[in-house]
């Protein structure tokens, strides 16, 4: 991967604008805004994806695959900290002179005269971004926002909007959260993530603890992830509404029930006692919902009313979603990729299924995350009834020797339970042949597992 270059400075002028990895969903987001604002948008990606289709829509002319002759003659070209450092448009673009800024900059150019709401956390940021947005569309106000998953009820990650307010989800992997001019900061959780860039845990942590007091106005910040709390305990100076369950909580979480395919919570803030039924599983949602009513208490908003603009959020792409059923096998795709995340998108995930099994078809991200967390890989995709594992998605890392797939299926306790299935083309019909009716199959992993949902489903109906 390239390390970003923060000391490029971002032009006046973007001009004509070339992205290198346009379709992802935060690079896919800042170019839609980019070309609503009348830039011409060029840009190149390894695959033909919806939000390349929908950005070509919209005028922007994009190459798939990479080659130096995508390039063209743009002012300015926005990278990710994915790139390769030999991706031959990166490198000619440097050759010519071209600016060559990270995305986080293109993003920070954008939010420019705005008061920017940024939400970060190793989890829960993009759906706790998605509740913001939503709600305060809900409430009348019409923000900016770039998001990092495609918001369900608006079918898209980004939007501009008149109001004076900016959301978005800021990065936190490589550091490039600490670029933005941030008026109120929400942090979902401190969950060691990404040590193989910042080196050790107090490292991480001190870059959130950074990040919180770069707000200008307040923090929100979860009371029961003890990394959060040894965040804010390195604040200075700074409002901090707290959310969680902890007693004395800005907004404590009280009895959640989580059983069935909505969850619903009780909330105390401002003297007030008030319940929500959000249209989503699982008790980390109402978590992520008590993050986003600190926010937005905390922006002016009345506690009430905004609770229940909280709960008419549909959910983002990738986030527990539906695609298929087939011989009475629901298929669902989620990006779950941390240990934690997995945990909590399977138990959310075995309150909706019911009777049924849950059948998990895992594909590890990068070898770092693998080799330092295959124990508590395996120890959360236990909770399914069967896991089928591939091989890891190396994203922006070389392979390392010995490091596989193999690692997290070795380290289940009961080998019954899972398959280890490194070769793609054999995976759709190992997952069909272990699934019943009224069972869930769950493609989960923020590579691109998704992409099998289509041969699942044909492969159940054989």
């Amino acid at each position: 991967m390239i390390k970003p270059d923060f000391s490029q400075p971002v032009p006046d002028d973007l001009g004509t604008i070339h992205f290198i990895g346009i379709g992802g969903s935060g690079m896919s987001g800042i170019a839609r805004i980019l070309i609503g604002m009348g830039h011409k948008v060029t840009g190149s990606d390894l695959r033909d994806t919806s939000n390349v289709a929908a950005l070509r829509e919209l005028g922007a002319e994009i190459f798939i695959g990479h080659d130096a002759s995508n390039l063209g003659t743009p002012d300015t070209v926005v990278v990710t900290s994915a790139l390769w450092p030999t991706n031959p448009e990166y490198v000619l673009a440097k050759e010519l002179g071209i600016p060559v800024i990270h995305r986080s900059q293109a993003l920070a150019y954008l939010t420019t005269k705005k008061r920017l709401v940024a939400v970060a956390g190793a989890h829960g940021k993009t759906t706790s971004t998605g509740m913001i947005i939503t709600a305060l569309l809900e409430l009348g106000i019409d923000p900016s926002f770039v998001n990092g998953g495609v918001i369900a009820a608006l079918g898209a990650s980004s939007g501009w909007g008149n109001d004076d307010l900016f959301v978005i989800e800021a990065d936190e992997s490589d550091g490039s959260f600490l670029h933005y001019d941030t008026a109120i900061a929400l942090i979902t959780n401190v969950d060691p993530d990404h040590l193989d860039h910042y080196g050790s845990l107090e490292a991480f942590q001190a870059e959130f603890a950074k990040f919180a007091n770069n707000a200008k106005e307040f923090v929100a910040i979860s009371s029961d992830d003890s990394g959060a709390i040894a965040v804010t305990k390195l604040l200075r100076d700074k409002k901090v509404l707290t959310f969680g369950r902890a007693a004395g909580s800005f907004v404590q979480l009280t009895k959640i029930d989580a059983s069935g395919p909505k969850v619903s919570f009780e909330v105390l803030v401002g003297g007030l006692s008030l319940s929500a039924t959000l249209r989503i599983p699982g008790e980390h949602n109402a978590i992520n919902a008590a993050g986003a009513l600190a926010v937005l208490v905390g922006l002016g908003y009345d506690p009430a009313e905004s609770l229940s603009a909280i709960a008419t959020f549909d959910g983002t792409e990738r986030r527990f979603e539906l695609h298929g059923v087939s011989r009475g096998v629901s298929v669902y795709d989620d990006f779950a990729h941390h240990p934690t995340e997995v945990a909590a998108a399977l138990r959310a995930a075995r309150a909706v299924v019911g009777n049924g099994n849950l059948i998990t078809v895992f594909q590890p991200h990068l070898y770092s995350r693998t080799r330092l967390m295959h124990k508590e890989f395996a120890e959360a995709l236990a909770l399914s009834d069967q896991v089928v594992v591939l091989d890891i998605y190396a994203a922006r890392e070389d392979p390392e020797p010995g490091v596989t797939g193999a690692l997290v299926s070795d380290s289940f306790i009961d080998q019954t339970k899972v398959h280890y299935v490194p070769l793609w083309e054999d995976a759709p019909a190992v997952a069909a042949s272990l699934a019943a009716a009224g069972d869930f199959i769950v493609t989960m992993g923020c590579g691109d597992v998704y992409r099998m949902v289509p041969e699942l489903l044909k492969a159940l109906e054989v």
